[in-house]
């Protein structure tokens, strides 16, 4: 594995609050060893407040990763199987409708984790509307995800890859599998285990706003202004969306990070996953057609997406220094997870810009490049 050059990578950091994010923060970990940590930049309105090292965060999509690694705890201990059906825990999924098709057809838990299942990301879709309509922010996780099918799915399951509530079905799952609900069994799995202290799901009203950074998004005119904390994903008071709904810190994530890229086991020893259970996680389920949804509808050239996470697969496709294997995902606030079990080697990187579409395209892959080229 290549030697990290420190001082390009915190000028590279430095450099993005050129562009006017007002904050960053990247932390570097090497099989348990914190390699590198620099922040810099400001949280508040007022551009006056340093970032600091228990800077909170909306996490939105790096929520997914949590989500994904419950679910094959899960898989791991024989409760649940990629090839079961969603209907055998969830009965209203038991076959859905897809549009243009007369047949119904059952969605698999490995398209709903490959969001290969002809979900979207419509939270305006009929039945979330219902639901909200009938029992507002008392609407649980289940009664809301049950609702999503009440229309229509894109496509036969299987066929395509499409972006969308996928992982909050999964969440729901867990719930049924495990009995217990969803923010319970993660702290129970993930956050007590990893000593994951600031980490849990943000609400409509605004709970623990304390010490989250102030959001950003990027308008129009392409200037960086102030928005709103809300996460819209997070659709009641008592909904707990798996796959965009957590409030967290660069310093947890790191943990999670660290122990998936040395297989599932932390620092301090405790084994969430196995080693096997891990590279599983990174087997690509996309087909031919999926692959070019990735590639051309979400930019992802030179991947694949395994379990709820992007794999890179051919990164002489992309002329990226990056070995394959290298997985993880990001968030609609620019933040990301990117974790390498052979080296053991992971970064998460933490900003709070929503709308800004260079992060992926070139954020994301220079700190890959730079990390693990």
């Amino acid at each position: 594995m290549n030697t990290i050059d420190y001082d390009k990578l915190t000028e590279y950091l430095d450099s993005i609050l050129d562009l006017g994010v007002p904050s960053v923060d990247l932390i570097v970990y090497e099989d348990h060893k914190q390699l590198y940590r620099h922040m810099n930049g400001t949280v508040d309105v007022d551009k006056k407040k340093p970032v600091s090292a228990d800077q909170r965060y909306l996490m939105f999509s790096m929520t997914k990763v949590q989500t994904m690694t419950a679910v094959m705890q899960l898989v791991e201990q024989g409760k649940l199987s990629l090839e079961d059906e969603v209907g055998k825990y969830l009965p209203k999924y038991a076959k859905v409708s897809v549009e243009g098709e007369t047949e119904k057809y059952p969605i698999l838990m490995k398209h709903l984790v490959s969001m290969q299942s002809g979900l979207d990301y419509d939270l305006n879709r009929p039945g979330i509307v219902r639901v909200l309509k009938e029992k507002g922010m008392a609407a649980t996780t289940r009664d809301i995800v049950d609702a999503f099918v009440e229309t229509p799915v894109k496509f036969i399951p299987g066929t395509h890859f499409l972006y969308s509530l996928s992982h909050d079905v999964a969440a729901a799952v867990i719930e049924v599998v495990s009995g217990m609900k969803f923010s319970e069994y993660l702290k129970k799995n993930i956050w007590e285990p990893l000593g994951m202290k600031d980490t849990f799901f943000g609400k409509p009203q605004n709970d623990g706003l304390e010490r989250l950074a102030a959001q950003y998004i990027v308008n129009e005119k392409n200037e960086y202004v102030p928005m709103d904390y809300s996460c819209s994903y997070q659709l009641s008071d008592t909904y707990e969306s798996g796959g965009a709904g957590l409030v967290s810190c660069t310093e947890d994530y790191a943990k999670l990070a660290d122990t998936l890229a040395c297989g599932g086991t932390s620092a301090a020893g405790v084994q969430i996953l196995k080693p096997e259970t891990v590279e599983k996680i990174k087997v690509n389920l996309l087909g031919e057609a999926s692959v070019y949804d990735l590639e051309h509808g979400m930019g992802r050239v030179g991947y694949g997406y395994g379990v709820g996470m992007a794999v890179l697969l051919d990164p002489k496709k992309i002329n990226s220094p990056a070995p394959a294997g290298v997985f993880g995902w990001d968030g609609a606030a620019g933040s990301c997870i990117t974790m390498d079990t052979a080296s053991k080697r992971s970064f998460v990187y933490t900003q709070h810009v929503r709308n800004m579409g260079m992060v992926y395209g070139t954020v994301h892959p220079k700190l890959r490049d730079m990390i693990f080229g």
